[in-house]
């Protein structure tokens, strides 16, 4: 089995910072090779609904989770939220928000669409590291998701 195909965690972040961040967080916990990296909305949305020639989508991989930053280039953040829980092939996929907006407006509207959770990154990186690992464990160990 390559990596590819054990891909568990769709990260959508923009910020190379907090990419890095996040990946230096799973790979604490042995996550790190288990997650792909989406730079903006766009490719997000091409992960799952591209043209076909996404190499993860032509093995059929599915991520257990996904994490997702509002504040995005092209596609923001709500639209690939939204689009994710339109669609019935990606409805069941957990979509966690981890993002700086604090805004109620946000927040709202990220549960309205079918966010799953909703998490203020910590400027902090001991905490910042601490909230991603544990997200990470409670999705991919500890959740149920329907077969």
């Amino acid at each position: 089995m390559t990596d590819m195909q054990q891909v568990e965690i769709l990260l959508v972040e923009d910020n190379p910072t907090d990419a890095e961040l996040t990946l230096r967080a799973f790979k604490a916990r042995n996550f790190a090779n288990q997650v792909f990296v989406a730079r903006d909305g766009a490719e997000a949305l091409d992960f799952f609904f591209g043209d076909g020639s996404h190499p993860l989508r032509d093995i059929g991989v599915v991520p257990k989770v996904v994490l997702l930053d509002l504040k995005l280039p092209k596609v923001d953040g709500l639209e690939v939220l939204r689009r994710l829980k339109a669609d019935e092939r990606t409805r069941t996929i957990p979509v966690v928000i981890l993002t700086s907006s604090r805004e109620e407006p946000d927040i709202a509207a990220a549960y309205r669409l079918g966010a799953n959770s909703y998490i203020v990154k910590p400027v902090d990186f001991e905490a910042f590291a601490r909230a991603v690992s544990e997200v990470g464990l409670y999705w991919l160990l500890l959740n149920e998701p329907p077969r």
